[in-house]
């Protein structure tokens, strides 16, 4: 069904905050027209009832990692579009180039990370370059936007003049720069923004800046016992959040991930048939149940950025910068692609964020951020993906998970229906493989 109306139900315009009953007709892919509910609707197409419903844009998770396996339980959640933030371009190329009303999220994707040696997820691969050499990095950033990536994403271990040459490189292709510094040792959030990086993802790499010298290697931490992680320094965190604000540099929390290891095993988990299907994943279990045996040093680590990382999107939002939502989905524990990314709006409604504000930071304003047209926003010639749900998510943020219909690239899904196009687990694997087998270093970056 591509020619269809939603009638009468309640649109929310998530750029202005203003709600209204209406209907909305779709042709094709796109939002064709919207009009008062008492309008003369067009004859011979089917109708889609919302009274007493609530229709809100398709969200966006702005910071996870998504996999063939799992990609339809996003679009399930609600979740329409997703930035990829590290992978391969190549390995997602079915998922990239899927057609608009697929049961699989649209992917805004960086290709392979850039990381120092030794690297913190091995050596040189398919998903990581690991580099001490600036040339070297250019080349790497060179053949990422041959293929097709929309950003570059580089890690915690590299190393600075690497960094600078690797956005210098990024800026010919127009391409942003976002950097994970949770375990870096010496790059901070301010030599990231200074060197021209423009997302700094988990807000990581603040604490490196506050607190000089300290890291999560450091062995002897007596010097840094005086630091009360779970009261953070305000006046140290809004002096560092104005100078990031020069920079125009744009955070992705990702709260979340850190806030279902800290639960455990009291995670956040409600039941619902997504969360039902993703648990059925052994790909993710396994991994999740791995993590779980390190548990207590996850916590003992969390404990020393969780807060933080709250206080930096608080602060760094109301003095006008960019904050949107992320997930880092499946990383850590539990964290269920698709609807953990409900959890993650409860966490910014809990740090002070309004309904409207949360449910911003993951449509339009997350849509802003990367540039991207079409989506994020419910108007006239926009990309029909939209969620119907059954309660008003702007009295209670909890209520965007209670979905009642998705519309992806103006094709309407019930969760059973996409959740049904699920892939064999045992075939995907046996492709992703293959993949990785046929996988070779692109000679002009090969270390001679």
């Amino acid at each position: 069904m591509n020619n269809f109306i939603i009638k009468n139900g309640t649109i929310i315009d998530v750029e202005n905050g203003n709600t209204y009953v209406g209907s909305i007709e779709i042709e094709q892919h796109t939002v064709k027209r919207i009009f008062k509910s008492d309008e003369n609707i067009t004859e011979g197409v089917d109708i889609i009832d919302a009274e007493g419903k609530y229709i809100i844009p398709g969200l966006i998770d702005m910071h996870c990692h998504i996999n063939e396996r799992f990609s339809p339980h996003f679009v399930a959640s609600g979740v329409t579009t997703i930035r990829n933030t590290a992978g391969n371009v190549l390995l997602l190329k079915p998922l990239i180039e899927a057609p608009s009303d697929a049961p699989t999220p649209r992917i805004y994707a960086s290709d392979r990370m850039i990381d120092g040696s030794p690297g913190q997820w091995g050596p040189t691969s398919f998903g990581a370059l690991v580099t001490d050499d600036p040339e070297l990095a250019r080349k790497e950033v060179r053949r990422q936007a041959k293929i097709g990536a929309k950003f570059v994403k580089l890690y915690g271990w590299i190393r600075k003049d690497v960094m600078v040459a690797a956005v210098d490189e990024a800026k010919k292709f127009n391409l942003e720069v976002a950097i994970d510094l949770v375990n870096s040792k010496d790059v901070t959030a301010l030599d990231a923004a200074e060197c021209g990086v423009t997302w700094i993802e988990h807000a990581s790499g603040f604490a490196h800046e506050m607190y000089k010298g300290w890291n999560l290697f450091v062995i002897d931490q007596e010097e840094w016992r005086h630091i009360d992680w779970e009261n953070p320094d305000q006046e140290k965190v809004k002096e560092l959040c104005e100078k990031m604000l020069a920079y125009n540099v744009k955070l992705c929390p990702t709260m979340v991930i850190y806030d279902q290891s800290n639960k455990y095993p009291e995670i956040w988990s409600p039941e619902n048939i997504v969360i039902e299907s993703a648990s059925k994943i052994n790909y993710m279990i396994d991994y999740w149940k791995q993590q779980a045996e390190h548990v207590d040093s996850i916590k003992k680590y969390n404990a020393k950025t969780l807060n933080l990382q709250k206080a930096i999107a608080k602060i760094y939002y109301d003095m006008g910068g960019t904050v949107v939502v992320g997930t880092d989905t499946p990383g850590l524990l539990y964290t269920y692609p698709g609807m953990v990314l409900h959890r993650e709006l409860e966490l910014f409604v809990e740090i002070g964020f309004t309904e409207l504000e949360a449910l911003q930071a993951a449509t339009v304003n997350a849509a802003k951020s990367i540039n991207l047209d079409g989506i994020g926003v419910i108007k006239e010639g926009n990309i029909a993906d939209l969620v119907i749900l059954n309660e008003n998510p702007l009295v209670d943020i909890k209520h965007t998970k209670e979905i009642h219909i998705i519309v992806k690239g103006g094709k309407a899904y019930t969760q059973e229906e996409i959740l049904s196009h699920v892939p064999n687990e045992e075939d995907v694997e046996k492709s992703q493989a293959k993949f990785i087998e046929q996988w070779e270093e692109p000679v002009e970056l090969k270390i001679k």
